[in-house]
């Protein structure tokens, strides 16, 4: 059984995706997350290394992310050829674990983008975190986007949605 999370064909849908870019650390990347009017959001701006800063995300809380059973999560994305990932939180704090899986969406056209429920990583503050419980896919409380990995300059990510599949 497959269940959309997040559909981003309405101009609503970005109202609560928030920016959260390196400036928490003195950097000065910038990225938004706004709807496009052919009828999908767009995660776009500028990764800058000025003031050892390297990331740009945006992120949204969200009372119906959580399901049972995920056995992937599907991203309907066109990519700009560069690296993103996927970061999913199990609480509604700011700070914390944080599970990111990473995703290279081919340039310039739309595809889906699959991540395996064990794709997901515990990481903080960028940072692996060992012995953090795999993700609990039921607690998903919080859904992200990121680019990092010394990826500087603009970039952009068209997103139309994201979905899951369940077994």
């Amino acid at each position: 059984m497959n269940a959309v999370l997040l559909d981003f064909a309405d101009p609503d849908s970005v109202a609560h995706w928030h920016p959260i870019n390196d400036g928490v650390m003195g950097g000065v990347s910038s990225s938004a997350m706004r709807f496009d009017r052919a009828g999908h959001a767009v995660f776009a701006g500028n990764v800058s290394f000025a003031n050892n800063g390297g990331f740009a995300s945006v992120r949204c809380q969200h009372d119906d992310l959580g399901r049972r059973g995920v056995v992937a999560y599907v991203l309907e994305v066109r990519g700009d050829g560069k690296h993103y990932k996927l970061n999913l939180r199990t609480d509604q704090a700011f700070d914390g674990v944080n599970y990111q899986a990473h995703f290279h969406p081919a340039a310039g056209i739309w595809a889906m983008c699959r991540l395996t429920s064990a794709d997901f990583r515990a990481s903080w503050r960028g940072r692996r975190v060992p012995d953090a419980p795999l993700l609990d896919t039921a607690a998903v409380r919080q859904a992200g986007l990121m680019i990092s990995d010394r990826q500087e300059g603009p970039f952009a990510l068209a997103v139309r949605s994201l979905a899951v599949e369940i077994a």
